[in-house]
């Protein structure tokens, strides 16, 4: 029989927060494993001891903006119209039924006058990571980095050209004693300083600027989109996945040029054993093969195809003799050694005389001379160990874990965490917003890995229970044979 629907219901009931939410529910399994007390001792130093109003609990403000990660909620304003009607984030936030929850204003002020200009977040972060190195969740053994784009809050059509310095590789300083120590080596006078004068004193290259966030890059890559983004260069732990370090730069600035400060900042930091690193062919350049050498640390990088010249006779075709530091052609005519450049580079060159002869001139160089050159970057030889090792049997198997890892949490934050898209502008927010969802990521994988192992211990426990009450039957039937044995047969 239909009826009529019941009006709205206004009589009172009992009943506890903690029954309206459910038993499986994310947020229990966070609060269970995740110890959020430290964050009250990190900015106890931006608040006043003793003078002004009661503040709102700090720890309730960061679990706030760690709810807005977790759940892929990117208005401050839509997190907390959530929060009045979601029990379960009431529960987490320990908030009462008729407790009111913080103005956005609240939230959105507190981020930027007190949190913004400190390293409070990444103090959060640091900890959630130290806390799944206690736990025995990552180890550090090997870490695959790489980078994604954010798409900046700029409009790729609001744009000004200006002069802008030219950017300065982050090991100059290591290449330029190489290079002086090689040229050294060959007997070779030192490289004469450049003269500073007002014409050079600064490299200044045309650059494309945005005009609502100047601190984004105009990023134009092969099979990428262009326009203004920020780059998240992320490494994650090969053991389960936890985020050891996310770094933001604009969207215009290589790959390899934070890999080495950032690999040494976490290693420092947590004391990692590291032996391997996985990453893709951008990072696949001399100076990083060679600095991670130099750690201790062997580097697995991805296929680099290399650029074809001209000439039909590519540089693969020349063999490298190191005993005679000389290149020798397919000819068998060496190729030697004339000089090394500011870029690290040697140059090898043949005999115009010989080459004049050579009947497969046309397809080797196109030099009016008739000269052939080659060069070989002085960290040339950490790049051929790099490749090496990726073609090892150890080596695939190291970077075929790498999509398993560090991509695949690229795409959980993308899908589940709103990090398509750069939510404030300028860069120090920015690496604000990407600590936090890589905190996020990291709570919810140590979570949700700390209720699989109760629930193999469970299973477990449950198993040894079943196995013993079999052992306990079988004794019985076996009692219960023999005496039924010795009752018919023991007359």
């Amino acid at each position: 029989m239909l009826r009529d629907a019941s009006p709205q219901q206004y009589q009172f009931e009992t009943i506890t927060l903690d029954e309206l939410v459910p038993e499986d529910h994310l947020v229990r399994k966070i609060d269970a494993a995740i110890d959020f007390g430290f964050i009250r001792d990190a900015v106890a130093h931006l608040y006043c001891p003793n003078n002004g109003r009661p503040a709102i609990d700090p720890v309730r403000l960061i679990k706030m903006m760690l709810l807005g990660y977790l759940f892929g909620i990117p208005s401050e304003r839509r997190l907390v119209k959530e929060i009045q009607v979601n029990m379960a984030y009431r529960w987490f936030l320990r908030m009462s039924l008729t407790e009111k929850v913080p103005d956005a204003s609240t939230l959105s002020q507190n981020r930027i006058r007190r949190f913004n200009d400190s390293d409070v977040f990444q103090q959060i972060f640091d900890h959630i990571v130290e806390q799944a190195l206690v736990r025995g969740m990552a180890n550090g053994r090997v870490l695959y980095t790489d980078s994604t784009h954010l798409k900046a809050d700029a409009n790729p059509r609001k744009s000004v050209n200006e002069l802008r310095p030219e950017g300065v590789s982050e090991y100059i300083e290591q290449l330029n004693a190489a290079v002086e120590a090689d040229r050294k080596k060959h007997e070779k006078k030192p490289l004469p300083a450049v003269k500073k004068t007002p014409e050079n004193a600064v490299a200044a290259k045309n650059t494309k600027v945005s005009t609502t966030d100047p601190e984004s890059g105009f990023m134009h890559r092969d099979n990428k989109p262009k326009g203004f983004f920020y780059l998240d260069h992320r490494t994650v732990d090969g053991k389960h996945g936890i985020i050891m370090d996310t770094h933001v730069t604009p969207g215009n600035v290589h790959d390899s040029q934070p890999f080495i400060g950032r690999l040494r900042r976490q290693t420092e930091r947590f004391r990692l054993n590291t032996v391997a690193v996985g990453v893709d062919a951008g990072y696949f350049t001399a100076a990083v093969c060679h600095l991670t050498r130099e750690e201790g640390i062997a580097l697995v990088p991805g296929y680099r195809r290399p650029n074809k010249g001209k000439n039909a006779l590519q540089k693969k075709a020349f063999r490298y003799d190191p005993n005679q530091d000389v290149y020798v052609c397919p000819e068998n005519k060496l190729l030697i050694y004339s000089t090394t450049d500011r870029n690290g580079y040697r140059h090898y060159r043949s005999e115009p005389s010989v080459c004049q002869r050579c009947e497969r001139r046309s397809s080797c160089t196109q030099n009016r001379k008739a000269q052939k050159t080659i060069t070989r970057h002085v960290w040339e030889e950490a790049k051929e160990t790099a490749n090496e090792l990726r073609l090892t049997k150890w080596g695939k198997k190291i970077y075929e874990r790498r999509k398993e890892t560090v991509e695949r949490s690229f795409a959980d934050a993308k899908q589940h965490h709103g990090h398509r898209y750069a939510r404030f502008r300028g860069l120090m927010k920015v690496q604000m917003q990407c600590l936090l969802a890589a905190t996020a990521q990291n709570m919810k994988k140590i979570a949700l890995m700390v209720a699989l192992f109760w629930l193999y211990k469970q299973s477990w426990m449950r198993l040894q229970l079943i196995m013993k009450l079999s052992r306990a039957l079988n004794r019985q039937n076996e009692c219960r044979q023999k005496n039924i044995a010795i009752a018919t047969f023991g007359r």
